[in-house]
């Protein structure tokens, strides 16, 4: 997809990856770049970069969902790129609070959900459109120190891979972003943790990296080229592969 004149979407758009997707995305020419946050302040900021619009919403709730595809449909015009980008990182294992639990699974993996449940209808009717959803390598691999992370990003990719078999053929192209560290809000103060092994990303390196992909319609988005080898490694020998994140376990511990 090439996102000259297209309406775009871009969820956690305060800042980090968000923010630098939406400068991104503007910078191909796309016709309208609606920002969307938690935080309307540093929205806005970002919207004023970029000559975009602000839009507050949570996307921890299928209404925020529901009510911002509605709004920028009716306001803006049809939608053709989702970034669903927002996310969030609780530190701990099984003891963690199931609400805890409950918030990482509403906006890492539902929020997903969400947006294609009332998105697809409605690209599917015009003949197509794209989502983007940024999971992690932790859904690929996992996340030492950070279980729900973990687990809510394997299954945000799990839904990835769905919705692209699922809805290919009619017309849906579906992207996921899978990266290790980028310099954002969520790694301040464990910029030294596991995830930075291969080094700490720049978010507008990130999204310069999606829009090239979005370019090719290519599935699945690694900044952090080391980490297709993980993944083979994990696939190959995954006995060796659990001692080695063990040893990463040891070493590390949590987040």
């Amino acid at each position: 997809m090439e996102l000259k004149d297209k309406i775009v979407v871009v969820t956690g758009a305060a800042g980090g990856i968000g923010r630098a997707l939406a400068q991104a995305c503007a910078q191909e020419g796309a016709a309208k770049v609606v920002c969307t946050d938690i935080n309307l302040e540093k929205t806005e900021e970002t919207a004023a970069l970029i000559g975009g619009r602000a839009i507050l919403a949570d996307v921890s709730s299928e209404d925020g969902i529901k009510t911002l595809i509605d709004t920028v449909e009716a306001e803006v015009g049809p939608i053709d790129l989702f970034c669903s980008n927002a996310g969030i990182a609780v530190s701990g294992g099984p003891e963690v609070s199931d609400e805890a639990w409950q918030s990482s699974w509403n906006i890492n993996v539902m929020s997903h959900v969400w947006a294609a449940r009332h998105l697809i209808p409605l690209m599917t009717e015009r003949g197509g459109g794209y989502l983007l959803n940024t999971a992690s390598a932790a859904g690929l691999l996992n996340q030492i120190g950070a279980a729900t992370y973990g687990v809510t990003k394997h299954a945000a990719v799990g839904l990835a891979e769905w919705l692209a078999i699922t809805y290919g053929d009619q017309g849906i192209r579906v992207s996921v972003l899978c990266p290790q560290a980028v310099r954002t809000d969520m790694i301040k103060g464990s910029e030294e943790h596991v995830a930075s092994i291969d080094g700490v990303m720049e978010p507008e390196d990130v999204a310069q990296v999606c829009i090239d992909a979005i370019r090719d319609e290519q599935f699945l988005i690694l900044p952090h080229q080391q980490v297709r080898g993980y993944m083979q490694a994990k696939a190959e020998n995954y006995e060796k592969w659990i001692g080695g994140m063990r040893k990463l376990n040891r070493s590390f511990g949590m987040l």
